[in-house]
């Protein structure tokens, strides 16, 4: 098996909805996401695959769908007042943690059809979480 990795970078915002600690407080992030892509053969330009599409596929969507935007659990209250003043979350079950975020960016990559075999997320410099599938 051949393996490639592409790395994406984007801002979004967020908060841990019922947690005792600072991230309960809705706060900021810049993220750093790495997908890393599966192939059993290589194609014919010796590829396992291409990372201009990758980029025109995940990245595309990241940029449109991710970057800038804020996060929140479905039960959060926040999600209304943000609505009231025209500002559509991106409503997860759950916290939108790490964790969320990786499974998240894993499971649309899996629906555009990408082996996927992992992908890193990382909240902070120094703090990630990574999300492989069943």
């Amino acid at each position: 098996m051949f393996a490639v990795a592409r790395d994406f970078s984007f801002s979004y915002g967020h908060r841990l909805y019922r947690y005792q600690g600072k991230c309960q407080r809705l706060h900021g992030h810049n993220a750093r996401v790495r997908i890393e892509l599966g192939a059993h053969a290589l194609n014919e330009q010796n590829m396992a695959l291409d990372f201009v599409q990758i980029k025109s596929t995940l990245g595309r969507w990241i940029d449109e769908t991710l970057d800038h935007r804020v996060f929140l659990a479905q039960d959060d209250p926040l999600a209304e007042q943000l609505r009231a003043y025209d500002h559509e979350p991106i409503l997860v079950q759950g916290n939108p943690t790490a964790e969320i975020l990786a499974k998240m960016i894993y499971d649309y990559a899996r629906n555009c059809g990408f082996n996927v075999l992992s992908v890193r997320f990382w909240e902070t410099d120094n703090c990630c979480a990574t999300y492989q599938g069943d």
